[in-house]
């Protein structure tokens, strides 16, 4: 079955924003005197459940903290780590190459569409895109709500749409809606098992989308 559509992750997938994040976490934990342990992160990461779980972490090295003091602080220090972000390399080919051939494009991510669509603006990639579901309005990965969402809203069936995924969670996420998925994963997560994926790419510009497709 030819592939008609294809539905992007947005954090770590199109733009390695989960790399200023982290480090924002880690300086977070660093004022406070503790470190972040990786494994931590990589427990939640894909999911919507990061920030929670690093104030809840955070509480027990420093007892008595404020998150809602913190979070607006934390919040600024990503936005400034993001100033200079651009797209991960290669992304903007594979969606300018799907747009020559026709095919429909999403994003399924599992932050709020306050985080993500501004950031597709500012990237310049809003325009690219049929539909965004996000996880404000849908259940958050590993859940496969939001790429049930995306075939929904795009008008085609699982079989005929590829998923890409920089996090296991992702992947998990997809697979259980029944796509295929291509697992990019970034400088963060490249160490993960992504065993479930039915491709791995190292990068965007390991693989035109061209020749992804006539695998």
């Amino acid at each position: 079955m030819p592939t008609r559509a294809l539905v992007f992750d947005f954090d770590g997938t199109l733009a390695d924003t989960e790399s200023a994040v982290l480090r924002s976490w880690q300086d977070v934990f660093r004022e406070h005197g503790a470190e972040l342990p990786l494994e931590a992160w990589y427990a939640v990461i894909g999911t919507q459940h990061t920030t929670p779980a690093m104030f809840a972490l955070l509480a027990e090295h420093a007892p008595g903290i404020d998150p809602d003091a913190l979070r607006p602080k934390t919040r600024a220090r990503v936005l400034k780590l993001l100033e200079d972000l651009g797209p991960r390399e290669g992304a903007l080919d594979y969606l300018e190459a799907a747009r020559e051939q026709g095919l429909k494009l999403a994003v399924a991510s599992s932050s709020s569409g306050a985080w993500v669509n501004p950031h597709l603006e500012r990237l310049g990639l809003a325009g690219y895109f049929d539909a965004v579901l996000t996880g404000d309005l849908h259940k958050a990965k590993p859940d496969p709500d939001l790429y049930l969402a995306a075939i929904n809203a795009l008008e085609v069936t699982a079989r005929e749409t590829i998923a890409f995924e920089d996090t296991p969670h992702g992947v998990t996420a997809a697979k259980a809606a029944g796509l295929t998925c291509v697992a990019v994963p970034n400088a963060i997560t490249e160490s993960l098992d992504f065993g479930q994926a039915d491709v791995v790419l190292p990068s965007f510009t390991a693989k035109p989308l061209d020749a992804l497709l006539s695998r």
